[in-house]
């Protein structure tokens, strides 16, 4: 085993001298000698096989990326590590001990959104050689899978809490200073999570090193920037959260999350103008579960994508019903996660979908939340809204007012409308501040050439004072609460909502 690794150590080296462009400088000579050696025919093939082989190896890429590359895989891996705390594991008589941290960058996505793969890649070469410099001589750096460092510690005498925490500081300080990269300073900051050698779930290097583990990933739900230290209570609640990420999966794929539909009117008319789809858990043994209750636990999961597609397919599905039925219901809106807006092909993914289900864009509604704009989305966000906007799709900004977007920022999307956060309407009827943020809020829309919704309506009250400030939409439990689909069509029946023509419905082939 020792001379198989041996010889893939040596394979790797020799390797990474090919890589260097210095090594272009042989290749003369190397021509020169099989041509002395073996006549025509050897310089012919060497002439054919050693550009090859220089290809293969990296040497022709620019000297800045395969320098790059050349820093990271200077660092050891996952094995150097766990080898390096098994010794000292092992040999724990000696009175010496160990630590380990395991580091992972806060919204790494959203550098790789906004700058590339290459600026990804400068990031960690560089903060993998400000680790090293940190850290004392013996102390191993590993470059982990997922883009995150792991450090196994030299042997020590005393090592405590306190000392760790310190270090991790250190580390953080450390990684923490600006990149500089085509005239743009990146700022990144980094989660870490640490194990003590005397609080190993076991004393083997590959559970100490997945404790700490464990412990980045707790502290990286609590970040940015923030320390943990591994407790035994930690891997329960990852495997809670693993049970209930497997609980989800089902739900979703069994048809237990579906859509509820509220209704959306229009302020002038009363007409329902559409409805709002909204997740709701059937459980089949603890009965219809609420949002607030599932939905974090979602994306923490990394299931929005996956809802989302649920989402789009059932709303998609119940418009389509309702065109057959004969109810005239304009659009229908699908929240639309960060997950989802980042996804390269979304626009391509809707149009498929628009037109599987033969209904023009229009019918649509992508409901983005307030906080996405406003936090400063990358340039893939900003691509994909402005890409399902001229697909036609509606796009309403939810929760308008708790997200605290400019109107700069209002202007670079091409918005339909704003849907004015609930905590504006409530008791908009008797209270003059509340009159005066929404008159404020309705005027500038009206400039900026913006349609409005006020959502959380709830009192007759309330919605006679929107309609007289000029709010065009109104959504609430004083207009109906979310229903199922087959309590939509009801709802429908009762209003006496029926189609007007199809030019007007914006269907396709009906």
């Amino acid at each position: 085993m020792q001379d198989r690794s041996a010889s893939w150590t040596g394979i790797a080296r020799v390797g990474r001298r090919l890589r260097r462009p210095e090594a272009l400088a042989f290749l003369p000579a190397i021509s020169l000698l099989a041509y002395w050696l073996g006549g025509e025919m050897h310089l012919v093939l060497v002439a054919l096989g050693l550009p090859l082989i220089y290809a293969v190896a990296g040497t022709f890429e620019e000297g800045e990326t395969a320098g790059l590359r050349d820093r990271l895989d200077e660092l050891a891996l996952r094995p150097q590590v766990i080898a390096a705390l098994d010794a000292v594991l092992a040999d724990g008589g000696a009175g010496r001990t160990t630590g380990c941290l395991v580091l992972q960058f806060d919204e790494m996505e959203k550098l790789l959104d906004r700058h590339g793969r290459a600026a990804q890649t400068e990031v960690l070469a560089r903060s993998g050689e400000r680790l090293c410099a940190a850290l004392r001589e013996g102390d191993v750096v590993a470059r982990l899978e997922g883009g995150g460092f792991a450090v196994a510690l030299h042997p020590v005498r005393r090592l405590d809490l306190e000392s760790m925490i310190q270090l991790a500081a250190r580390l953080q300080a450390a990684a923490a200073a600006p990149i500089s990269l085509d005239g743009v300073r990146l700022y990144v900051t980094c989660s870490i999570g640490f194990c003590l050698a005397a609080r190993s779930p076991a004393p083997r290097g590959r559970a100490m090193l997945d404790a700490a583990q464990v412990a980045a990933d707790e502290a990286q739900r609590n970040g940015p920037g923030a320390v943990r230290a591994y407790a035994p209570e930690m891997a329960r609640k990852r495997a809670d959260r693993d049970a209930l990420r497997e609980l989800l999966e089902v739900a979703l794929d069994g048809g237990q999350i579906v859509p509820w539909f509220q209704p959306q009117i229009c302020s002038r008319t009363g007409s329902v103008s559409g409805f709002e789809a909204l997740a709701r858990w059937q459980h089949p043994d603890r009965g219809l579960i609420p949002p607030s209750e599932f939905l974090s636990a979602i994306e923490e999961a990394g299931l929005s994508e996956r809802l989302g597609e649920v989402m789009l397919y059932q709303a998609l599905t119940a418009l389509r019903q309702w065109d057959r039925e004969g109810f005239s219901v304009p659009s229908v809106g699908v929240n639309f996660s960060v997950a989802e807006l980042r996804n390269p092909r979304l626009v391509e993914r809707l149009k498929w979908e628009l037109d599987r289900f033969e209904l023009a864009p229009s019918r649509l509604s992508i409901e983005i939340l307030e906080t996405v704009v406003a936090e400063g989305a990358s340039d893939v966000v900003v691509h994909n809204i402005a890409g399902l906007g001229a697909l036609g799709c509606g796009i309403d900004l939810d929760d308008f007012g708790t997200g605290h977007a400019s109107i700069t920022t209002i202007r670079r999307f091409a918005l339909r409308r704003l849907k004015i956060d609930r905590s504006f309407v409530t008791r908009a009827d008797e209270d003059r501040d509340q009159q005066t943020m929404l008159a404020a809020i309705i005027s500038m829309a009206e400039r900026l050439g913006l349609e409005t919704l006020a959502e959380g309506v709830e009192t007759p009250g309330e919605r006679v004072m929107l309609a007289q400030l000029g709010c065009g939409h109104l959504q609430g439990f004083g207009i109906a609460r979310p229903m199922p689909f087959a309590e939509a069509v009801t709802w429908l029946q009762s209003q006496g909502t029926r189609r007007v023509s199809a030019a007007r419905r914006g269907s396709r082939g009906i």
